[in-house]
């Protein structure tokens, strides 16, 4: 890997066929403008219409070859991901080459999903985990398939709670609760990393993390605190921390841009920013958290999100 590797090392995706979730803003925005500007079909899987459309609209602005395309998807409600997945399994001929799970919620007031799930472990990993399971066959039919899945910075203090995921036995902390969710995407990338070692097939599992990175999210802490003093002072200090510290959606969408295209990317990798403490910079390839790598947490964890979303895991 080169000390500054940027979106112009990306060789052409001409052929290739990608889904990115949370395409509307951010950091999914800048990765579907620049896959489709080297020539991918991409599919923006995307929670809201109007948002969507624009985001769409912008994409195809930057688009080199194949038309990108709108997938309505959201995460928080089980009956939309299987309708998405079979959307795109069927818009593709069960053709897909790249998965990139990239939205997300984060350190939201307290909610519940559709299906009565914790709002950011349902978001981020059981909505994700289940979407990858119902497109394998989509991504069996591709070429050198690959699922990028993002979790962050914030896993670095994350617990799985196996027995009480939903926060339903403990009192509610916005930031925990994103931790074990963002804990829960890098535990599932490995375990899913594994089972597919283990069945012999040609589909990549990595991750990512963007480190610092304005995308708009920290937002959501502030408002999850009720006090309103509490509230305006914690949003006033990330708009400030953004202004001084964070890098922009551009630089922070390369370490999963790398994990999606570059060439010697092995399964079970996590990029992130090579900056001091991961925060800022170019993408390097640095180490899974230990908790993460506990084959015992993956399998179990794998399981549970198999009886909470009734979806059937794949590998079995």
């Amino acid at each position: 890997m080169t000390q500054r590797w940027t979106e112009a090392d990306i060789a052409d995706q001409t052929g290739r066929t990608a889904v990115v979730t949370g395409a509307n803003s951010g950091l999914g925005l800048r990765t579907a403008e620049v896959l489709a500007g080297k020539g991918a079909r991409v599919f923006l899987a995307c929670r809201s219409p109007e948002r969507g459309a624009k985001a769409l609209e912008q994409v195809r602005a930057a688009a080199a070859g194949a038309e990108p395309e709108l997938v309505p998807l959201d995460l928080s409600e089980l009956a939309s991901v299987r309708a998405a997945a079979a959307s795109v399994r069927e818009r593709t001929g069960d053709a897909l080459d790249l998965l990139v799970n990239n939205a997300g919620v984060m350190a939201t007031a307290r909610g519940r999903t559709a299906d009565g799930f914790e709002l950011q472990f349902g978001t981020n990993h059981l909505g994700h985990a289940a979407l990858t399971w119902l497109l394998m066959p989509a991504l069996r039919g591709g070429t050198h398939a690959r699922v990028v899945t993002l979790s962050s910075l914030a896993a670095t203090g994350g617990h799985i709670h196996l027995d009480d995921p939903n926060g339903e036995h403990r009192r509610y902390n916005a930031a925990a609760a994103y931790g074990q969710s963002k804990l829960s995407n890098q535990v599932f990338m490995l375990e899913l990393d594994r089972r597919l070692r283990a069945a012999g097939e040609d589909i990549l599992s990595v991750a990512a993390h963007p480190g610092y990175t304005a995308t708009g999210l920290g937002s959501g802490m502030a408002r999850s605190y009720s006090n309103p003093v509490v509230r305006s002072l914690i949003a006033g200090g990330h708009r400030i921390g953004e202004v001084l510290f964070a890098q922009n959606a551009r630089i922070g969408a390369l370490p999963q841009l790398y994990a999606a295209t570059a060439d010697g990317v092995e399964g079970g990798s996590y990029f992130a920013p090579r900056g001091v403490g991961n925060l800022r910079g170019y993408p390097v390839r640095v180490g899974t958290l230990g908790a993460a790598r506990n084959e015992s947490l993956g399998a179990a964890l794998w399981d549970l999100t198999a009886k909470l979303t009734g979806v059937t895991p794949d590998p079995a």
